[in-house]
């Protein structure tokens, strides 16, 4: 079942969102050559918790950590451990809140000092295909709608679209329905609705579309090694326009 939300969840929420917003403004300077990704964890854990939130990630289904940290061909749920960044490394941060019952949930792709031209496309492309997403999401309009904005656009350009893992309902809980998928394919197709809260996220590799998950359980890699990047926003569909919750003030 789809959940709209009342103006009062949704200012919650967006309270939420702003808390994850102000924290990604001060771990994402901190990122960089040399720093492993359980120090950005650590430092994550301590941004959130400080400012009165929860991480929302932390112990989800068991997930050990509060920030997933996926490396250069590691697609999603990377586990924060003693790997030390290094130059041309990009890195995908993705990290939610639960800020007085409320949540929210965002993801940026990093480079870690000089990348390669085909990972700066790469990152360039995913965040298009965000921003392609989010300006499909408009009341009326229905998820696949948002999936083929996602999908034309990342293979005009000739990179994979990740099928197993899509976008989400988020708010009340860290997932809700609806499934938002980056690609078009067979499957339920809802109406966009004011109220409905959304967290985009397309996961585009730069080989083949194909993953497979690791024995940890978590950690998504991309099957031919090839560099993958994700980028998400929460935002919640009303009245005649679309607001993005999680961009910083």
């Amino acid at each position: 079942m789809i959940k709209l939300k009342n103006s009062k969840q949704i200012e919650g929420i967006r309270k939420s969102c702003r808390l994850l917003a102000q924290v990604y403004l001060k771990l994402i300077p901190q990122v960089g050559e040399g720093l492993t990704t359980a120090e950005l964890d650590k430092i994550a854990r301590e941004l959130i918790t400080s400012r009165g939130g929860r991480p929302a990630f932390l112990n989800y289904d068991g997930y050990p950590g509060a920030l997933c940290t996926s490396v250069n061909h590691q697609v999603i749920h990377g586990i924060p451990g003693n790997y030390k960044l290094q130059n041309g490394d990009i890195i995908s941060l993705d990290l939610g809140i639960e800020l007085n019952g409320f949540f929210s949930d965002q993801a940026v792709t990093l480079p870690i000092g000089s990348v390669s031209p085909d990972a700066e496309k790469l990152m360039r492309v995913t965040s298009e295909c965000l921003y392609r997403g989010i300006d499909a999401a408009r009341e009326g309009n229905r998820v696949k709608d948002i999936s083929r904005a996602v999908q034309a656009h990342a293979s005009a350009h000739g990179f994979g679209v990740v099928r197993e893992f899509c976008g989400h309902g988020v708010g009340l809980a860290v997932h809700e329905e609806p499934q938002i998928p980056n690609y078009v394919g067979p499957g339920p197709n809802p109406r966009l609705k004011a109220g409905m809260v959304v967290a985009i996220e397309p996961m585009i590799n730069l080989g083949t579309d194909a993953v497979h998950v690791l024995d940890d359980g978590w950690t998504v890699e991309t099957a031919d090694h090839s560099l993958s990047a994700h980028f998400e926003h929460t935002v919640v569909i009303l009245k005649g326009k679309t607001e993005i919750l999680t961009l910083p003030d």
